[in-house]
């Protein structure tokens, strides 16, 4: 049984110390995984790690996160004192189209992104409408590179999914985004995740599905051919293993949920999602 972990970033610092044990601990149980860049540097490191390895690829992007300075710990964890990764911080960084255009040519290169729009992480103290107008003109830079460029693109998205949604509509219509993309991490409604699937694009679930039943009860009604698993490492550790970094490997625990909500084996749902996946990112698994 293989499956892939459609979303992580395990070459964040979290895993500082033993980074490269974790991805054979990962690789060894037959998960392959594509490691996300959030910004400069983590998309550029993210593809010298995944260079290094057969089963694993790399994004490249600038999180919405990333465009404005802010601390944070991130509210989808435990309390912060029982937390196992660290507080957030990020500095305020502009997307680079060169910089971004040169990371792209790198064959472990598979997507632009994550990028996206993230109206609940806006720091007190600032320009809010500033802010989202910045996120805005960030996605379109990584629409049109992700468009000259013919691949697909991760989206990050919090408390802004219609107006995600209709973004993306405009560059349809524009006849760009030509390879679509997936919605990592989506935490929505029923309605928004068809609305995003009417548009060509595919739903990635993360560990949140397994202690959320919101969530699952939306899981439970989209077709498991548009559907995607992840686990977002070293963030948002699943059910059993809450409380501790995240890693990898763990996506199979995502797999299993999917697999009792749509009452199939974990087989079927590794196979299906690990179809899926290779047909978003175009990989050669």
């Amino acid at each position: 049984m293989k499956l892939i972990d459609s979303h992580c970033h395990v070459h964040f610092n979290a895993y500082k110390e033993d980074m490269d044990e974790v991805i054979q601990r990962t690789l060894e149980q037959g998960t392959f995984m594509i490691t996300v860049g959030t910004q400069k540097d983590t998309s550029r490191v993210g593809l010298e790690v995944a260079g290094r390895y057969q089963g694993m690829w790399a994004s490249v992007g600038l999180h919405p996160n990333h465009t404005v300075e802010q601390e944070f710990w991130d509210d989808d964890e435990l309390p912060a004192k029982q937390q196992a990764t660290p507080q957030i911080k990020t500095r305020c960084e502009s997307f680079d189209m060169e910089y971004y255009r040169e990371l792209a040519k790198h064959p472990k290169c598979v997507a632009l992104g994550e990028t996206g729009l993230d109206y609940y992480r806006i720091p007190e103290g600032v320009d809010r409408s500033l802010v989202i107008q910045t996120q805005e003109q960030t996605v379109k830079a990584h629409f049109d590179l992700a468009t000259e460029v013919n691949l697909p693109v991760i989206i990050h998205c919090r408390d802004a999914y219609p107006q995600q949604a209709q973004l993306i509509g405009e560059y349809l219509e524009a006849g760009k985004l030509t390879r679509r993309g997936v919605i990592h991490c989506f935490t929505g409604t029923l309605p928004e995740a068809q609305s995003f699937l009417e548009q060509g694009f595919f739903i990635s679930f993360s560990g949140i599905l397994t202690f959320s039943k919101e969530l699952q009860a939306v899981a439970k009604n989209l077709p498991l051919e548009k559907l995607l698993v992840e686990t977002d490492s070293p963030y948002l550790t699943p059910v059993p293993d809450r409380g501790v970094r995240n890693e990898p490997w763990r996506v199979k625990h995502i797999a299993q949920k999917l697999a009792d909500l749509h009452q199939v084996s974990l087989e079927h749902v590794a196979e299906q999602t690990f179809e899926n996946t290779k047909q978003v990112f175009g990989l050669d698994a």
